[in-house]
């Protein structure tokens, strides 16, 4: 009998040691399996889940508004996170895990905000849509004749670059001038590129904003909210091109003046995370996004990270009340993805 007890006693410690086994294993190689994840931008993002490259190359100008319709983050102002603490009630901001569509921290989605430079996300889409990327543009003094502080790139009338080189100038260092540029050469005015801009946020669903012009300079008319800023940011992933560029700490162009001479010019990033002015937060990979800043607009930054295992996450902030909060709140965003 003795020895009956002590079997079973012997087989219970063996099946109790080999659970054990068996849980440790999958505590320390699940992390393990989620630090090698990693976001390939080889192929058109999308947050909605995969697509074969296949299928989005043939049907991409006809599809994208519908793919971009399909499982998109929906969400309810004002959730909360007890380990954000945004004290600026007049912010707008959001972060959302673009793999499981939970919204992790929402105030002020659905306000009617001023953009600034965060317009150029569609700018940048309605270029890689519609624009000849290999096209030669030639600078003209409606581009760099623009209101008294704007950020300008430096080039002159007469200035011959390729619309790529342009893209990078207005995405990278946030060029106004890139961006009538662009404008006046996609669709021949200022006026009918914004018109293309508006059609576009129509069909992203973006309704809550409306644009008067392709550089976010202040018009009481043009206007956005948070909600938008996400389904443009999203949208724009979906161009490999523009994580390639929107990740850059700067930029470097080699073009022609006017007389044929060459020149060549670098500009830097306005995101501080890019340039190192500001520390991005430990375990957090930056793959791309937009700045802004207007007086009016206040402080923006869009952007979209992979934590640690290779998630992806959209956050914004809006109308920050400059860029030492800006950074600040969007660190308290950006420290909650690896939770």
């Amino acid at each position: 009998m003795n020895e009956k007890k002590t079997a079973k006693i012997l087989n219970i410690m063996i099946v109790s040691i080999a659970l054990c086994i068996i849980a440790l294993s999958a505590v320390i190689l699940l992390p393990m399996v989620k630090q090698q994840r990693t976001l390939d931008t080889s192929i058109p993002y999308h947050a909605g889940g995969a697509f074969s490259g296949t299928t989005r190359q043939v049907q991409k100008k006809d599809m994208q508004a519908k793919l971009f319709a399909e499982d998109l983050v929906v969400t309810e102002d004002g959730i909360a996170n007890p380990q954000i603490n945004i004290t600026d009630d007049t912010e707008g901001n959001l972060l959302v895990n673009l793999e499981t569509k939970e919204t992790l921290y929402a105030a002020n989605i659905y306000t009617r905000l001023y953009p600034a430079s965060v317009t150029k996300l569609m700018t940048g889409i309605i270029t890689m849509k519609y624009g000849n990327l290999d096209q030669v543009v030639q600078m003209e003094a409606s581009d760099v004749n623009l209101e008294e502080g704007a950020q300008l790139s430096g080039l002159q009338p007469g200035d011959l670059l390729t619309m790529n080189q342009l893209l990078h100038i207005l995405l990278v260092y946030s060029a106004n001038d890139a961006g009538m540029a662009i404008a006046r050469t996609i669709a021949g005015s200022e006026e009918a590129f914004v018109a293309m801009m508006n059609e576009e946020a129509k069909n992203l669903g973006m309704t809550g904003t409306h644009f008067m012009n392709p550089h976010g300079l202040h018009d009481p008319e043009h206007y956005t909210t948070v909600y938008d800023v996400y389904l443009m940011l999203n949208a724009a992933f979906s161009y490999p091109l523009f994580s390639q560029i929107s990740s850059l700490g700067s930029y470097t162009a080699v073009y022609n003046h006017a007389d044929g001479s060459q020149a060549s010019s670098s500009w830097y990033a306005t995101d501080q995370y890019l340039t190192g002015a500001h520390p991005t937060p430990e375990g957090v990979n930056l793959l791309g996004g937009k700045t802004g800043t207007t007086d009016q607009a206040g402080s923006c930054l869009s952007l979209v990270a992979q934590n640690r295992y290779g998630i992806p996450f959209i956050s914004v902030v809006l109308y920050s009340y400059n860029h030492t909060t800006l950074y600040e709140d969007m660190d308290q965003l950006l420290n909650r993805i690896n939770d």
